[in-house]
């Protein structure tokens, strides 16, 4: 079966505009090509029910990373929330299904650094005492790094420093929430060298993958989005491969035209129409699409949960991992098993 005819010609990837919004604060929506080499998202023309000048409180920013060694997967974010900042880390054990975490508030939000763009060696970093994190990002060539170190009296020490080089093409959107409201997420599949030590033991990036996620926009008053990804190999007509898919479902104002679902191969990636996540129970979540090309279940080990209620911001965020089953198709219909592939989601409401 072909899923050609079920696919918004709208979610090609065009040429990418210099910057995300044009001279008139209009911002450009679609798929694009590559990176966006200015994101002046201050300047767009009331992205929000309140005047302009209120944009800086109202534009969220994060770049976070996640990576799978096999044994562990670790996900690390800096995240400036224009009230406040964060780091984080997250590290999950497959085996005993359980995560360590290490999180820093970070007051005022200048002390998280979220870089301007992906080029050129622009650094997304934290300054903070416990949890630090830094991106060097040099997406022109297909390269970034990832380290950091934390330290918690529960969860131990870790520190870890990771070479990306880019194995697929990348993901690069901007969906509406409203008339002028952006919210832009560009996603790449990474083959990832280096290290992670936790508590005196390290563990080596053998045939590791990973993912880098910039994520910049105007959230809604009221927000949720859930989202599930892997990353990693699997054997697709006899040879081992690099394998990864995205799946959101956010408050896109157009599912079919501005969505951010696709599978990452070797060198290339294909479509994905928009999708449903069903959360069956605490710990199974159901995700499908209306015409077949998704049906997976994600049955979680274990989560991060950021709970925070101080009146005009409220987060319900939980970071989950675990294992996954089911299948994704590509337009042309052959199906991609998942058993057994390790995956990392999010179930994510906001009030700001």
């Amino acid at each position: 079966m072909s899923f050609y005819d079920v696919l918004s010609e709208k979610r090609n990837a065009v040429p990418t505009p210099e910057n995300v919004v044009d001279e008139n604060g209009k911002c450009h929506f679609g798929t694009f090509d590559k990176e966006f080499p200015k994101m002046d998202f201050l300047k767009a023309k009331r992205p929000t029910a309140l005047p302009d000048l209120f944009n800086k409180a109202k534009l969220t920013l994060w770049e976070a990373a996640e990576i799978n060694f096999g044994e562990v997967v670790l996900l690390t974010a800096v995240c400036d929330m224009a009230l406040f900042g964060t780091s984080l880390t997250v590290l999950y054990d497959t085996k005993t299904k359980k995560c360590a975490c290490w999180q820093e508030m970070l007051f005022p939000n200048s002390k998280a650094v979220i870089a301007p763009n992906l080029l050129g060696g622009a650094r997304t970093y934290s300054k903070g005492k416990k949890v630090n994190v830094s991106f060097l990002n040099e997406f022109e060539n297909g390269k970034a790094t990832v380290s950091g170190c934390a330290s918690d009296r529960e969860a131990g020490e870790i520190e870890y420093r990771v070479r990306l080089t880019r194995v697929s093409k990348p993901s690069v959107v901007m969906i509406p929430f409203g008339e002028n409201r952006p919210l832009y997420s560009q996603k790449d599949l990474f083959a990832a060298e280096g290290y992670i030590d936790w508590n005196g033991k390290r563990y080596h990036a053998d045939g590791a993958t990973a993912i880098i996620d910039d994520h910049r926009g105007y959230y809604p008053r009221h927000a949720h989005y859930d989202w599930v990804t892997t990353m990693g190999k699997r054997e697709i007509d006899g040879e081992e491969r690099y394998f990864g898919f995205n799946l959101t479902r956010n408050q896109s104002i157009d599912q079919d035209d501005y969505n951010e679902n696709l599978i990452w191969f070797d060198g290339d990636s294909t479509l994905l129409t928009p999708v449903t996540f069903e959360h069956e129970t605490e710990t199974l979540w159901h995700v499908t699409d209306e015409h077949g090309m998704v049906d997976l279940r994600f049955d979680i080990g274990d989560e991060f949960l950021m709970a925070l209620n101080i009146g005009v911001v409220v987060i319900d965020y939980h970071i989950t991992f675990g294992s996954l089953s089911g299948y994704v198709c590509d337009p042309e219909g052959k199906k991609y098993l998942l058993d057994g592939m390790n995956g990392v989601g999010e179930d994510k409401t906001l009030v700001f």
